[in-house]
């Protein structure tokens, strides 16, 4: 059952999530086949196939065979809805675009900013106890609309050697170029350090378990990542008539995801804390995943009465939780003041499973408190910046003093010296 606190006993420590973090045994056997997939290639990923998700694989990357059978396999009306979603995103994300720049002064001076994408991306996506379409439009659209000329997902092949056509027919429709049937701390490796059917990347994104965490975080440096996502969190700020069937269904449907999952109440209506608090034991009976979503509820499940919804807005930045709504009639009179939330849905008619699957802003969100610093996955994530400038010979003898009082200042005399001596002044 959902606990119900008073406002004087919330600690903000208590209500993060922590990031996923590895014991030494685990960071062991991370390093091992890291080395082994270096060493092996291809041949590695086949065995760890075998060995982990029980598969029998005889090549590594799926084929246009494989996907033309799982467009066969999804009825028209998902493939359509695929379709759809796709539209939203890509509408969303395209105001992201960033331009480069280029201004020039007077005297010669040529001061500008390229956006450069990045050349190769790789997509972690997760199989396990669920499977994400959603996942791989969020993750592929971007870096398509950054201009990346090749992105290639990994995913944990099930036991009859075939990766979810869900999965496949989200990655065609994305434009996907390679699709890899490898999960777990080896699929990082191999988009780290490339193997035979596996090209090095420049950047991992995506969530996965404990492994691939760990792997992300032995490779950082290698290759850039996104972030070590922790568990999902959704906090919502609701007032005293809110439907509470409908603030249950909510938080249920972040607590669904993961047993450390977080889902959070801050309400001013006590009424409406035992009205959810009982609402939610009723719908936990109807779940299928009811004993993952119990588990979330009954550790990590919290209401929190506040003495008004002003108080409710500092709770969440304290928190600062990935998922954030606002459940009140005017929602847009509270935004300005939220400081650090992930993605906040905004009024009674926006759940998160609409920003999960169909709006368009993007679902990979900073969790366990980095919202305080962090931000979406969006088409920033897949560009790199270069500077450049120009001096004409005057504008460069306008700025030589100051250079070289600059340099001299800092103990840098051959600094001093490559301006001066450009004007007979060698020091």
């Amino acid at each position: 059952m959902m606990k119900i606190m008073p406002v004087d006993q919330f600690q903000p420590e208590d209500f993060k999530t922590p990031p996923i973090q590895a014991g030494n045994e685990i960071e062991a056997a991370v390093d091992e086949i890291i080395a082994c997939v270096r060493a092996k290639g291809d041949q590695a990923l086949m065995e760890y196939a075998a060995r982990f998700d029980k598969a029998e694989i005889s090549a590594v990357e799926v084929s246009e065979e494989e996907i033309e059978e799982a467009f066969r396999a999804c009825d028209e009306g998902f493939l359509d809805t695929l379709r759809k979603a796709k539209e939203n995103i890509w509408a969303f994300h395209a105001h992201q675009a960033r331009n480069s720049f280029t201004v020039a002064e007077e005297n010669g001076k040529v001061l500008g900013q390229r956006i450069i994408p990045l050349k190769r991306v790789g997509l972690y996506v997760p199989g396990g106890t669920a499977s994400y379409p959603s996942s791989v439009l969020m993750n592929a659209i971007p870096p398509k609309i950054a201009g990346v000329k090749e992105i290639v997902i990994t995913t944990p092949p099930g036991k009859d050697g075939k990766v979810a056509p869900a999965i496949l027919c989200a990655a065609k429709i994305a434009g996907v170029n390679k699709i890899i049937k490898s999960g777990g701390a080896q699929a990082v490796a191999a988009l780290a350090y490339g193997t035979e059917s596996v090209p090095a990347v420049d950047k991992i994104v995506g969530p996965g378990n404990v492994y691939v965490a760990t792997a992300k975080r032995r490779v950082y440096g290698i290759v850039d990542i996104d972030m070590i996502a922790g568990p999902s969190e959704i906090l919502v700020l609701a007032d005293g008539k809110s439907n509470p069937a409908y603030v249950a269904a909510d938080l249920l449907s972040q607590a669904e995801h993961d047993q450390l999952a977080s889902a959070i109440l801050v309400t001013d209506s006590e009424e409406l804390a035992k009205a959810v608090q009982a609402e939610v034991e009723k719908q936990l009976n109807k779940l299928p995943r009811q004993e993952i979503a119990r588990a979330s509820i009954e550790n990590n499940g919290k209401i929190i009465v506040a003495h008004d919804l002003y108080q409710g807005v500092e709770i969440a930045n304290l928190i600062a939780p990935e998922h954030l709504e606002i459940c009140v009639d005017e929602p847009f009179s509270y935004l300005g003041a939220i400081e650090s939330a992930g993605s906040v849905f905004l009024g009674r008619n926006a759940p998160e499973a609409l920003g999960d699957y169909w709006a368009g802003p993007n679902h990979t969100l900073p969790t366990s408190g980095t919202a305080r610093f962090s931000s979406p996955l969006s088409v920033d994530d897949f560009v790199k910046k270069s500077q450049f400038l120009y001096y004409s010979r005057e504008a460069l003898e306008q700025a030589k003093d100051h250079i070289v009082s600059f340099a001299n200042r800092e103990g840098l005399s051959a600094h001093a010296n490559s301006v001066a001596i450009r004007f007979g002044e060698e020091l």
